[in-house]
């Protein structure tokens, strides 16, 4: 068992922890030399924090041989995604404009896995400011899929999903602006949770959107999502968007029923295009969920097809604002200079890649005078829309199931030169944050290729219990084989 540590589930680790079968110094050294023999080939972290996961891990075995119970995450090896604030670890974002910046002080999020006792093994890859859906846009070089090294892993959060896919970690955290937990997760074959709009703090995480950005676990099974739900979940003085109704016990929802309940299937949802491996997969698992006793239907949302473009309006709009604060002036790179208007224009142009670019002019146009109204305002029109044809559905069904990306994971460089094929990745998954709604992404299957196919579970606002239960269900019932990587 101790040789093979780092395979272990939160769920397993922490039975094993409590026990004292293993330490957590011992748990940490495993996932510590797993990382070492697989990030040759994957590069899914950006710095391994070596000594600090290892005092973390032995304050952990204090705290488990102390007379209190300890937190479900007490001992836990853990990778953050490289966009959240931890103080005095490299936040980079991926991106040469933050490559030497080390935030002072630690996010929401932060705080209460320290407090939970986790461990935090380093910082993982992504898009550069969670702007893509590949992890080809970092600017320290692209993550490779655990299943197929050609691959790419998904984005933004690609370096989270390939580190718990590859079992460098027992579980990691990512953001959501428009999928980037739950298409990564899909195509590396984990689960990945986005909760609500407002149910996970947003402080110290770097905008993207921040309308859009989402706070959520990246793991191995449902259960142990919803172990990390629960440390991560709960109101914040510090994010004002932070809902302050009680976080519920997401682990004791999970209790393996599916009868009587409610799936909306959007017809909407199965385009042409879609890979049929996929729309397969996924039809099958409906036959599952209906054997098991849930009822599914066809139902319909719309809007949905306007939901690519309205997000590339309120996206672009949002991130050309929050990135304005990236001048050479306050923090981080600086270029060099002859005057101030210089100093800005070598800054971002260096700074930045191309991608980001990109997206900041697109959302510097959307707001530009005179075009305000034709495009930002009718997208947050078109925004309504499709948060009611969500609530219209679930006045009829419990959850809504659909296929997470339209793919299995496509390889490196097929579409960095097609940027409209790359946003079409999120197809599924960008109606959701719109909607500002809690959503999965669970394994379904495999393609020919031995890829994984991921399946999403939406709720309705604060569902969160509801699509854990679900997809739990339907894991534990074993109709879904799982199968590890192949290429680590």
């Amino acid at each position: 068992m101790n040789d093979e540590l780092f395979r272990l589930t939160i769920n397993d680790a922490r039975a094993a922890l409590r026990k004292r079968e293993i330490s957590a110094v011992e748990l940490t050294r495993a996932c510590l030399e797993r990382i070492s023999a697989t990030e040759p080939k994957l590069n899914a972290f950006l710095t391994v924090a070596e000594s600090e996961a290892l005092t973390q891990a032995q304050a952990a075995d204090q705290r488990l041989a102390g007379t209190q119970p300890a937190p479900a995450l007490c001992g836990i090896p853990l990778g953050i995604k490289d966009i959240f604030c931890v103080r005095g670890m490299r936040t980079t974002c991926a991106s040469r404009i933050l490559e030497n910046f080390v935030p002072p002080f630690d996010a929401t999020v932060i705080v209460r896995l320290r407090e939970a006792g986790a461990v935090f093994l380093g910082k993982l890859n992504m898009d550069e400011f969670a702007m893509g859906s590949s992890t080809e846009n970092s600017a320290f070089g692209p993550t490779r899929n655990p299943y197929d090294l050609a691959r790419v892993p998904g984005g933004s959060s690609g370096g989270s999903a390939a580190a718990v896919a590859a079992d460098e970690c027992l579980a990691s955290l990512g953001t959501d602006t428009g999928g980037s937990i739950r298409q990564p997760a899909a195509l590396c074959g984990i689960v990945g949770v986005k909760p609500t709009y407002s149910r996970v703090s947003r402080y110290g995480i770097v905008a993207f959107a921040s309308s859009l950005d989402q706070v959520g676990p990246l793991t191995k099974t449902v259960r142990d999502g919803a172990i990390m739900m629960h440390a991560l979940a709960g109101v914040d003085p510090r994010d004002s968007t932070c809902s302050a109704r009680p976080v519920p016990d997401y682990e004791s929802a999970l209790n393996g029923e599916l009868r009587n309940l409610r799936v909306g299937v959007p017809k909407e949802f199965f385009v042409e295009g879609m890979q049929p491996a996929v729309d397969d997969a996924v039809r099958a698992t409906l036959k599952h969920l209906e054997a098991a006793g849930a009822t599914a239907r066809e139902i319909s949302l719309p809007h949905s097809q306007y939901a690519v473009a309205t997000y590339y309006l309120i996206a672009t709009a949002e991130a050309s604002a929050n990135l304005a604060r990236y001048d050479g002036i306050r923090y981080g790179f600086r270029a060099e200079a002859e005057d101030l208007n210089e100093l800005y224009h070598r800054t971002r142009a260096l700074g930045f890649g191309p991608e980001v670019k990109r997206r900041i002019m697109l959302g510097t146009f959307a707001l530009s005078s005179g075009y305000y109204d034709a495009y930002y305002l009718k997208a947050q029109r078109v925004r309504t829309l499709i948060r009611k044809d969500f609530e219209a559905a679930f006045n009829t069904c419990d959850v809504i199931v659909t296929p997470t990306s339209p793919t299995t994971a496509f390889r490196l460089g097929e579409k960095t030169q097609d940027p409209l094929q790359m946003y079409l990745s999120d197809i599924f998954t960008i109606s959701v944050n719109l909607a500002g709604l809690p959503a999965l992404s669970m394994p379904c299957g495999y393609d020919s290729d031995g890829l994984p196919i991921g399946l999403q579970i939406i709720g309705p606002a604060f569902g969160e219990e509801t699509i854990l239960r679900a997809a739990d269900a339907l894991e534990r019932s074993g109709s879904i084989a799982r199968r590890r990587p192949s290429a680590v």
